[in-house]
This record gives C-alpha cells, sequence and structure tokens, in this order.
C-alpha cells in the first residue's frame, strides 16, 4: 500500500486552497493501491490557510503563529493509517513543511531551498517508511 500526498492527487488541500494535481503520480500509481492523505488537513488546518514553514525546528505560518502541534498531529495520524494499513511507501509533495521529502523552505518566507524533510516525511522515515516524491517520479530518481 502507498500514502499520497492528497494534493499531488488533485485534492483542494494546499495552502492556497488550490491543489498540486500531478499526472506523473497518477501515471506511477496506476494499478497500485494507494491511499490520499493530507495531513495538514488532519492535523486541524483549513484550506485556504496562511503558508507555513519549518524555523528553527518549529512550523510557523508567514504570521509568526506557531502550528508545530498541528503539523505533529497530522503526522501522527498519518503514521497510524500507514500502521493500520500496511504503507511501505509515500509519495509525498516536495517543499512542503509536512511532506517535504529531499527539501523544504529555510523559514524566512522569501523562496529560499535548503535540503530538508517535512515533519510528517521525519515520523514515516523513523518507522521505516520509504519516501519518495513527485520531482523523484518526474526526474526519474527512483532507487
Amino acid at each position: 500500500m502507498i500514502l499520497v500526498s492528497a494534493c499531488l492527487l488533485g485534492e483542494n488541500c494546499k495552502y492556497d486552497g488550490g491543489s498540486n494535481d500531478n499526472l506523473y503520480v497518477k501515471l506511477y500509481l496506476k494499478d497500485k493501491e494507494y491511499i490520499a492523505f493530507c495531513p495538514e488537513i488532519a492535523g486541524g488546518l483549513e484550506a485556504p490557510r496562511l503558508p507555513c514553514e519549518i524555523c528553527g525546528g518549529r512550523v510557523l505560518n508567514s504570521a509568526g503563529e506557531d502550528l508545530t502541534e498541528e503539523f505533529t498531529d497530522g503526522a501522527e495520524q498519518a503514521w497510524d493509517l500507514c500502521e493500520e494499513a500496511e504503507v511501505e511507501q509515500a509519495v509525498l509533495k516536495e517543499g512542503s513543511p509536512s511532506c517535504g521529502v529531499n527539501w523544504i523552505y529555510d523559514g524566512t518566507f522569501d523562496h529560499v531551498r535548503i535540503p530538508g524533510q517535512g515533519i510528517m516525511t521525519r515520523l514515516l522515515r523513523s518507522k521505516g517508511v520509504r519516501c519518495i516524491s513527485e520531482e523523484d517520479i518526474m526526474n526519474g530518481r527512483l532507487k
């Protein structure tokens, strides 16, 4: 079973109320069993909402509000779902403070990318779930 960032499948759960609908991800998932999940919505956040970035180990929105608890709650719900559904792999949205696999934004809200992982990605990886991003799929970087 595969866990997939819901925004990559066209669900309007992105911070701006839109999605990150991705044809490459949909083609990759063809003939595979998967579950769509948005940890930010699961953690109690709405769409649309202010953009968030990880800053000093905390998740802050662009107004400076600390939403670490909501992000952590969503990540823990994702792990519970992974355990229940025997998820072995996750396809996640690169750059997201929840789902970033290879990079995230640096916390300045200036669109500066840095190596790192989102809150949910870190938790899932620590539990043995293989995490890849849509960029990994699009660029043929699957191992």
